[in-house]
């Protein structure tokens, strides 16, 4: 049984015509094609809590950037204060006016510090913005190694990936804390002398510390997935081309490994702000300008007579690390839909 025969102005007609695009049962309108990006995105914006979360971190970035200008518009700075007069050291050194034993001072609207006068709110704000640089630094230095060392791990294999996994396990293995408290003293000893970079000097040393222990899980998570991408089609049609291994490796592989970072870093983050603070309460971290660890390390000791001395930097640090948590989660569940809530 033969078919009929179709003409070629059939077959133009034919070809010309598009398939037409779903449409959403509910609106009768066709659905537009997103990038899983652009669903994550979107899946993000309906989450409320996520919302509120991302509100409260621009809020405390935005505090830390114009820490400087908050302290002018309310006339406050670092530094001892004067203790003569705004002390009473028979007292213990505690303020005369303002907490804990006076009202609300508009000089000082969280008060100031005992045996100092320092002002706890210029100490608030610009411990905020070291929190921030040297978690954000940590981050990104942490996030850069662990995904070179994740890509070149899991795309050339072997030898290369035996070595990387070798030293991705013996990092995990070591204790950060411990190795904090030996390179300590070692920069106290060696730039003591030296108080013109000794502050930069400890910043960098915090930021190699907290990075150099934490790119291990980035570089597990990006070797996995590229263990499972380098079998694609698309990869292994740009081996059979001669493109580069460089090229493949940051052009082909990288971009989609995009959602997998963003939530491995949107998790680092909050754990280098508690880490930075936990290391400044032990006398590790920073020691030269203000920290929040510093500050809390600090209060310990007055918390019975002044307990708001102790909340104030205690309820920044958790609110903010609690904010970025709950916002890493809502990443998480926004790009995989698998855990979404």
């Amino acid at each position: 049984m033969s078919l009929p025969p179709v003409s070629a102005e059939t077959l133009g007609h034919l070809s010309d015509e598009a398939p037409e695009a779903p449409e959403d049962p509910k609106t009768g309108e066709p659905v537009k094609s997103q990038s899983p990006l652009k669903i994550a995105a979107g899946r993000l914006r309906r989450d409320k809590v996520a919302m509120v979360c991302l509100v409260i971190v621009v809020i405390f970035v935005l505090i830390g950037i114009f820490a400087g200008s908050i302290a002018k518009l309310f006339g406050v700075e670092t530094g001892p204060g004067n203790p003569a007069r705004d002390l009473d050291f028979l007292n213990g050194g505690m303020p005369r006016e303002g907490p804990p034993n006076g009202g609300y001072d508009p000089d000082h609207p969280l008060g100031i510090a005992p045996q100092t006068a320092e002002d706890n709110l210029a100490v608030l704000l610009y411990g905020l913005r070291t929190s921030l640089m040297i978690s954000v630094l940590a981050t990104i230095v942490a996030s850069l190694i662990g995904v070179v060392l994740g890509l070149t791990a899991g795309f050339l294999g072997g030898v290369v990936d035996k070595i990387i996994s070798f030293f991705i396990d013996l990092f995990l293995t070591l204790p950060y804390i411990l190795i904090a408290l030996i390179v300590a003293p070692i920069l106290n000893e060696r730039f003591a002398l030296r108080p013109e970079i000794y502050s930069q000097m400890q910043l960098i040393s915090l930021v190699a510390i907290l990075a150099g222990f934490g790119w291990m899980s980035v570089a597990r998570l990006v070797r996995g997935e590229v263990l499972s991408l380098r079998e694609r089609e698309f990869i292994l049609s740009a081996e059979v081309i001669g493109m580069p291994t460089r090229r493949i490796m940051f052009r082909e592989l990288l971009p989609n490994l995009t959602a997998p970072i963003v939530v491995a870093v949107s998790l680092m983050l909050p754990a280098f702000i508690a880490a930075e603070a936990a290391l400044a309460f032990l006398g590790v971290g920073i020691t030269q300008g203000e920290s929040l660890g510093q500050t809390i390390g600090q209060a310990v000791n007055y918390f019975e007579l002044y307990p708001l001395f102790l909340w104030e930097p205690l309820i920044a640090i958790v609110v903010l690390v609690v904010a970025l948590n709950l916002l890493g989660d809502a990443i998480r569940d926004a790009v995989d839909p698998k855990t979404r809530r």
